[in-house]
């Protein structure tokens, strides 16, 4: 049985046996402060932790983390043993899917060279030892405008997909995995409960074609209220998508947790896990500009020589780097940055800053505020890691995690 299966399997006996439901939380690892800061509060948690990587982030090409797989985990064993942590921790490739990479998307790729650049992406997560994979094919950039892609469609996809990894993974001997399948988003994901069923019935039919039938995910994500403009968590239609998966042994998955107003309904809900990612770009942000406030008093004091212009820098690579757009609301389409709000503009900066951390121009202003700061004796990361595992921390008391290394 795959690690997460047995995870799952074990927290579902404690259940049985307690009455205690739990969700596991998954962090996105969209910067190496957020991999860092996961492990410290698992620590403090004495908690499982799950990672969730897009394919934007961490790739064969490195992402814009500039990690390739094996790299990403390796650092990930690297920064648990750091800490001592002993717990159980997965690592997993998000959304992985054609023209799901932004390169694919705008390079216009045709749908052979996207699945196979998916199928590439899928072995190298093999090989570096990821232990799930969630497939998505709910985008097709020839589908018009204004129109989804057939559900059926998405399921072969997701079938063939499923299939490939499989003979790969077993061609090369390799431990087994757990999948996770469908998507959140309207432009062809589950986004309705008569999709959601067409989709399960169309993927079970398929791996059974396949001779997959032993092959099941272990999580299917349901749309349950959220995306990054909202933050209620629909406990209704989460309670009745957990009822239509359970008798198959997976569980509910929800995207876009990030600031959810009512995080301890996840559980009660049944939900198998939650992914949270810009949130802690923007906690990272944040840290980062309470210590330029630091900085900026340092430097009226005469005690440090130039500032680093940290704020400055991310905004303006932020919006030379045009990837807020993929974010803008449809009201908001075709506008310049600038014609932007105020409001809108620091939250496109502040959750589009995991796309430009490596920039040249980003690191050095890092560096040199980190600099001013330990010149006067500060610890700048511990401030910056600081703030992210407080906003961590209340997914773990959430969706009761603290303690369960204890247990399992």
């Amino acid at each position: 049985m795959a690690k997460t299966e047995k995870l799952l399997q074990r927290i579902a006996e404690l259940e049985r046996e307690t009455g205690i439901r739990r969700t596991l939380f998954a962090a996105c690892p969209n910067s190496t402060a957020v991999i860092k800061a996961a492990f410290r509060a698992a620590k403090r948690n004495n908690a499982p932790i799950y990672f969730a990587a897009t394919l934007n982030q961490i790739d064969c090409d490195g992402g814009y983390t500039g990690m390739r797989p094996d790299e990403f985990v390796k650092l990930v064993r690297m920064e648990a043993a750091a800490v001592n942590f002993d717990g159980i921790y997965i690592v997993a490739i998000d959304h992985g899917g054609p023209w799901l990479k932004d390169k694919q998307r705008t390079e216009k790729w045709s749908t052979e060279a996207a699945m196979d650049g998916v199928k590439r992406s899928f072995e190298a997560a093999l090989l570096a030892g990821y232990d799930l994979i969630h497939v998505d094919p709910t985008v097709d950039i020839n589908v018009p405008a204004g129109q989804t892609i057939d559900i059926r469609l998405v399921a072969a996809r997701t079938v063939e997909l499923i299939r490939h990894c499989e003979t790969f993974r077993r061609a090369k001997g390799l431990p087994e995995i757990s999948y996770e399948v469908g998507t959140e988003e309207v432009h062809g994901g589950l986004a309705d409960e008569r999709t959601f069923d067409t989709f399960i019935a169309e993927l079970k039919a398929g791996l059974a074609r396949e001779g997959l039938s032993d092959i099941w995910p272990c999580f299917i994500v349901g749309k349950v209220g959220t995306d990054l403009h909202t933050t209620l968590f629909d406990t209704e239609v989460a309670r009745s998508l957990t009822a239509k998966v359970r008798p198959l042994g997976s569980y509910i998955k929800g995207h876009y947790t990030d600031g959810v107003s009512n995080p301890q309904d996840y559980p009660l809900c049944g939900m198998g896990a939650a992914n949270v990612g810009p949130e802690f770009t923007m906690s990272e942000y944040d840290g980062l500009a309470e210590l330029e406030r630091t900085e900026q008093k340092l430097l009226a004091e005469g005690r440090i020589a130039m500032r680093s212009r940290i704020t400055e820098t991310l905004k303006r690579l932020v919006e030379a780097s045009g990837r807020w757009k993929k974010w803008l609301l449809p009201a908001e389409e075709g506008s310049a940055f600038g014609a932007l709000s105020a409001e809108r503009r620091t939250w496109l900066v502040k959750t589009g800053c995991r796309y430009i951390w490596q920039e040249p121009e980003a690191l050095v202003a890092r560096q040199r505020l980190y600099d001013n700061l330990r010149r006067v004796g500060m610890d700048p990361e511990e401030v910056v890691l600081g703030r992210i595992e407080h906003d961590m921390d209340k997914y773990f008391y959430a969706f009761n995690l603290v303690d369960l290394n204890n247990l399992l």
